[in-house]
């Protein structure tokens, strides 16, 4: 694991005399900085800290980020939520970079009563994720809008493949829901694992099959195998696959394999392609701007905005909250109004979540957008 690091933000000189009675607000942030999984976590932690940067003060206090390592795997991403809450005693848990990481963390959270904001779309029904809210869109929601453009290209039939994991679950449920209510036959489930070097199998027995089209289910650089054993074996259908899959490690090792793939997105990969009067444009604008600042470089993902706008929810919510951080009636009165918030303009969405939905997206969180020469382009 690797050693936790932590930032203060800096006060102006007219906030310091309010930020030195303060308590701070303590986040607690799990990401996988290595493994797998890091193509994600990697973009994850350069988000928060951007955000920081740009507002390094959440209602009048100074903001301590603790950030840990996962290296992808869901038991150490509970042992470090653990770790962040019991001995670090954090305010708020945001992380992890993959569904069962994030999952797992989401069990601590619930037994240790602390709002946890997943970046990573979970799907924890009822009192089990009591605690939890995810800015990441649901995939029932991107992958409809996937299936509405399967429809709209004539497909009739399409293969599925994807990691044998949650993640991989959560896209094959949400694709054969969608897929039966589009009248489209979902034809084959091949499943391979993230660290596996081939699927060369899977894609024999898809190809055979000869479907329309092929959809992916899985994310980061390690979802770039299907499509390049699939160009390999000369398939000419058409693809598509998750938002799990937009970052630059992946656009680089699919190179021409991935040439057309379709993809739903939120709205900020594509911001500066978006009509003017769209809200979101300016949020994801903004965001572009702080993180060049803090780091040199341009965005190159969406995984780094989902954690941007973890951070954006949590500074609206904290301003309603009136106990003191560092306490149990913190937390709770915490996770009352990251639930309770409305409208909340991010830069994947537009948020507003309820008791019964944890979920903040609609359908203003999504776009799809097509591979081109490889760069992403939004499809009208």
């Amino acid at each position: 694991m690797k050693a936790l690091v932590r930032i203060a933000g800096v006060a102006s000189a007219v906030l310091l005399p309010l930020a030195a009675v303060a308590q701070d607000i303590k986040i607690g942030f799990v990401s996988s900085l290595s493994g797998p999984v890091a193509a994600l976590g990697i973009p994850y932690e350069k988000g928060i800290r951007a955000a920081i940067a740009q507002q390094p003060l959440i209602a009048g206090r100074k903001v301590e980020l603790i950030v840990l390592d996962d290296a992808s795997d869901p038991t150490t991403a509970a042992r470090n939520a653990r770790k962040l809450i019991v001995e670090d005693k954090v305010d708020v848990l945001i992380g992890t970079s993959g569904v069962p990481g994030a999952t797992a963390m989401a069990a601590v959270a619930r037994e240790l009563n602390t709002p946890l904001i997943s970046p990573t779309p979970l799907s924890i029904p009822g009192a089990a994720g009591a605690w939890v809210v995810t800015v990441s869109q649901p995939f029932q929601l991107m992958v409809a809008a996937v299936v509405e453009r399967m429809k709209k290209a004539g497909v009739g039939t399409v293969a599925f493949i994807g990691f044998s994991d949650a993640l991989g679950d959560l896209a094959y449920d949400s694709l054969a829901k969608s897929a039966d209510a589009a009248g489209i036959k979902v034809v084959a489930n091949e499943r391979y694992a993230r660290s596996d070097s081939s699927v060369a199998g899977q894609i024999l027995k898809i190809v055979a099959m000869r479907p329309d089209a092929v959809f992916a289910g899985n994310s980061g650089t390690p979802g770039a195998l299907p499509y390049l054993a699939l160009a390999e074996r000369g398939y000419k259908g058409q693809i598509y696959g998750t938002h799990g899959l937009i970052n630059a490690d992946f656009v680089r090792v699919g190179g021409s394999s991935i040439e057309g793939l379709q993809v739903p997105s939120g709205p900020v990969l594509v911001a500066d392609q978006l009509p003017d009067g769209n809200p979101i444009k300016k949020v994801s604008m903004g965001f572009r701007a702080a993180y060049q600042k803090a780091h040199g470089a341009p965005p190159v993902d969406a995984f780094s905005a989902y954690t941007y706008d973890s951070y954006l929810l949590l500074a609206d919510a904290a301003a309603r909250v009136k106990a003191a951080p560092g306490t149990a009636q913190y937390r709770t009165a915490l996770r009352d109004a990251i639930v309770a918030t409305k409208d909340l303009i991010g830069t994947h969405g537009v948020y507003t979540f309820t008791p019964d939905s944890r979920y903040g997206s609609d359908q203003r969180g999504v776009v799809i957008v097509k591979i081109d020469k490889g760069q992403w382009k939004l499809v009208p």
